[in-house]
């Protein structure tokens, strides 16, 4: 999947180093040596927001993630998408960076975001929103409904594969974690079509950034809604994730560790079938079976 479309005003395709190589004391039976070892790079992205509409003087919010540097385009669509502030690409009128390259590290940590002047900006809703995607603040059966307030895109009940597709997930996504495979240290999102091949994968030390980063990909390239796919998370699925999720109209999502009880009655809501602990010989189901045969 490539992404065709590209945001104005916005450059962020520069080289960003995703680790970084460090010094460090390896234990071992054997005792203790000097070694050096590469880890993920983690760095603040601020997001701000404003529009068109509000003239010189024009409100905005802003707040900050801790993302891994790189697709930070992606990452602010993804997120802006799924927590329905934008639905189409023409919604933004500009997004660009705020502040200079950091002298040290050559990286943009400060990034400002233009919604058209047709979009309505409410300053108190994407404050509430930053909020829950940062750490849940809002919880419960008032960010159920908050989220089906939103519409999120209904799905095709089009996907239909095995238990053994689930199972062979874990090692598909391994062998394709280039940045996991060095460092150890990101979560992953990825999306397969129903032949078992992976159309897209995105990787950060966040996971709700990891599938923002997904989800602008998809959303430059005009493919959402993404019904008809199967997503893949590297850790346990929560609100945030289920709701990003149900806001793509993506109809099965499987993860490697844990719901939490308001992800279940996400996926139950939205008509997502949801399965935790994958594992060679085992997993659970959560909701909407009927998309897995277990023969």
């Amino acid at each position: 999947m490539s992404s065709d479309r590209v945001v104005p005003g916005f450059i962020a395709r520069e080289s960003q180093a995703q680790h970084r190589r460090i010094d460090l004391v390896r234990i071992s039976p054997d005792g203790s040596t000097a070694s050096t070892d590469d880890v993920s790079v983690e760095e603040p992205l601020e997001i701000t927001i404003t529009s068109e509409g509000l003239g010189t003087d024009r409100e905005s919010t802003s707040s900050i993630t801790m993302r891994t540097p790189g697709k930070d385009d992606e990452l602010i669509l993804g997120f802006l998408f799924s927590e329905g502030i934008v639905r189409n690409f023409e919604d933004i009128a500009c997004i660009e960076h705020s502040t200079p390259a950091n002298s040290e590290t050559g990286l943009h940590n400060a990034a400002r975001v233009t919604l058209a002047k047709e979009i309505t900006f409410e300053r108190q809703e994407i404050e509430r929103q930053f909020t829950r995607s940062a750490s849940c603040g809002v919880c419960g059966r008032t960010s159920l409904e908050s989220l089906l307030a939103l519409k999120p895109a209904s799905t095709t009940d089009s996907v239909r594969i095995t238990a053994e597709f689930l199972q062979n997930l874990p090692d598909k996504v391994g062998e394709l974690q280039e940045e996991f495979g060095r460092t150890g240290g990101l979560h992953a999102a990825a999306m397969f079509d129903g032949d078992g091949r992976c159309t897209l994968l995105r990787e950060d030390v966040g996971r709700h950034n990891a599938l923002d980063k997904l989800l602008g990909a998809a959303f430059m390239a005009g493919t959402l809604p993404l019904s008809g796919n199967i997503l893949f998370l590297s850790g346990r699925s929560s609100f945030e994730l289920l709701q990003k999720a149900a806001m793509a109209g993506i109809e099965l999502v499987a993860s490697v560790g844990a719901p939490s009880s308001l992800a279940i009655e996400v996926a139950e809501a939205c008509d997502i079938t949801l399965a935790g602990f994958l594992r060679h010989d085992s997993f659970n189901i959560y909701t909407h079976p009927h998309r897995i045969s277990t023969r």
